[in-house]
């Protein structure tokens, strides 16, 4: 009797013990952390504590916890996060408290599993869909994707303040849109098939409907919260996207499922012409080069290319730094997307590299073109830095 007939598949669902959003939320987290630790590691660079260093400092006194801080470099990198595991020890946190982007809390998350401590995370943007998972993505020196790491549990707390999150520059939240419409294009191709999620199980209704709630969200306001944020304001549109972005997205990918997407997106850190970019912004290649290997409906793709492109998202290869003439390029990035272990493996087919190379081509001309049609504008090359 094999291992699988023995232990039955089980469908599973994973979130974080607390959510808490709204503006002027950062006033809150000493109250919040109190009951998750009493001696925290708060972890943030320079820039970020700039900005937030008054007000975490006024709500940990009000709770009566000590304040030490620690800065961060770039990437969440192996020596990062064994860099705060130390730190943690040192001083005997029970807590460690992320603050800031995807990469300070991804290495926050892996070095409080490293220190047998708890961990919270507070994204100061709603860049990306990591602040509430039980995994961190660990990147190289030169921000090239390494692995996945996974955890036994996701944050105790996940912290958002819209304000701040409206300050910050609109890039940002762009990005996360990028992120979080993958949600939905992912979980459905996995729940199509027999692949399992990053929670370790098959996907629950409920994981992939939460993915759509998100995908559904976003096609309704994204744009005028991007407006708002242009602006710095916090409206309800605003509230809504950095749902999406942070919770809905959050739960959807991991309970709902990843597929070739965020794997398309992990083979783009490996051609150094993207670098520069946002996540969001590889991994929005990764859902068109997706849709168009499903041979998803044209007037579907279509709608995509439309939407991301009004959105201020890249959907041609020309705007992350490649060009269909660039093939062994192409050719090495599709290799690391479907190395083994890869996300794209849970697409309910199989996906050869010649298959990704010539969708990852294609994707030029038909966005081009969709562009065009709707008046559009033409794409801007990206220039690594």
């Amino acid at each position: 009797m094999s291992a699988t007939q023995e232990h039955p598949p089980v469908r599973t669902l994973i979130s974080p013990a607390r959510y808490a959003q709204g503006p002027g939320a950062i006033e809150r987290l000493g109250e919040l952390v109190a009951p998750i630790g009493r001696t925290p590691l708060v972890v943030a660079d320079d820039v970020v504590w700039g900005f937030v260093g008054d007000a975490v400092t006024r709500s940990f006194d009000a709770a009566g916890l000590p304040l030490t801080r620690d800065g961060f470099g770039v990437y969440a990198t192996a020596a990062a996060v064994e860099s705060i595991a130390d730190r943690a020890k040192e001083l005997g946190a029970d807590v460690v408290v992320g603050v800031g982007g995807g990469s300070v809390i991804d290495a926050v998350k892996a070095a409080g599993h490293l220190a047998g401590t708890r961990w919270v995370s507070v994204p100061t943007v709603a860049s990306t869909d990591a602040p509430c998972s039980a995994l961190s993505v660990i990147y190289d020196d030169e921000g090239g994707f390494e692995e996945y790491r996974f955890f036994p549990h996701n944050p105790d707390l996940v912290l958002v303040d819209t304000r701040l999150v409206a300050n910050a520059p609109v890039k940002f939240l762009v990005a996360g849109v990028g992120d979080a419409l993958a949600t939905w294009i992912e979980a459905r191709a996995v729940a199509r098939g027999d692949g399992t999620t990053m929670a370790g199980g098959l996907p629950t209704a409920t994981g992939t409907a939460l993915a759509r709630l998100s995908w559904d969200i976003l096609w309704e306001h994204a744009l005028p919260a991007i407006d708002a944020v242009r602006d710095h304001l916090v409206t309800p549109s605003v509230e809504k996207v950095v749902e999406a972005n942070t919770l809905l997205s959050g739960l959807g990918f991991e309970s709902g499922g990843l597929a070739a997407a965020h794997a398309i997106h992990n083979g783009l850190t490996a051609a150094p012409q993207t670098h520069g970019l946002t996540h969001g912004q590889k991994v929005n290649i990764g859902s068109v080069t997706q849709l168009v290997l499903e041979g998803a409906p044209v007037e579907e793709i279509r709608a995509f290319v439309e939407f991301t492109t009004r959105v201020g998202l890249p959907n041609t290869l020309t705007e992350v730094g490649l060009t269909p003439g660039d093939v062994a390029d192409l050719t090495r990035v599709a290799e690391a997307a479907t190395a083994e272990g890869e996300t794209i493996h849970a697409m309910p087919f199989t996906v050869r590299v010649p298959d990704l190379v010539d969708a990852l081509r294609s994707i030029e001309g038909f966005s081009r073109r969709v562009r065009a049609d709707a008046g559009l504008p033409e794409p801007v090359p990206h220039v690594a830095h």
